[in-house]
């Protein structure tokens, strides 16, 4: 990345998936309807089965998509747990158990010295993962998301 990570730079986009493998499938969705309605009724089994095949591969890609981004949350979480130890008191880690995984997301691009009121303000106004983005001060940058 050219320029430092802040809230407005952050989304991340894989055009080999965002720009190319996504749109083609939904394309086929549209090309597999088109064709179910300016071929009917001939064949209408093949083409009604053409239509269910390509709207399942949307789903499959979406699938494939979803679930490493699940594992990914879930290995973000397990970083912060190990960062909240290291840096805040008791009792903030106690009110960081009220945190949702899309706050404890956010949370991960807040330095270590603004970590323990920012969490504090989250866990206590339940702010949206927006808010806390856009509370962060000082970025902590998270180049590996996809």
């Amino acid at each position: 990345m050219s320029e430092p990570q802040t809230y407005r730079n952050h989304p991340r986009f894989d055009p080999k998936f965002h720009f190319f493998t996504a749109p083609v499938f939904l394309i086929n969705v549209f090309v597999a309807l088109g064709v179910l309605i300016h071929r009917w009724p001939n064949h209408i089994l093949l083409h009604v089965w053409l239509l269910v095949l390509a709207i399942a591969l949307v789903f499959a890609v979406t699938i494939a998509r979803m679930y490493p981004l699940k594992v990914q949350d879930r290995v973000i979480r397990l970083e912060e747990q190990l960062r909240y130890q290291r840096l805040l008191s008791p009792e903030q880690i106690a009110a960081a158990q009220s945190l949702t995984i899309r706050q404890i997301i956010a949370l991960r691009f807040a330095s270590d010295a603004e970590l323990p009121a920012l969490l504090q303000r989250a866990a206590s106004e339940n702010l949206s993962s927006k808010a806390i983005k856009q509370a962060v001060t000082s970025w902590r940058p998270d180049t590996f998301r996809v």
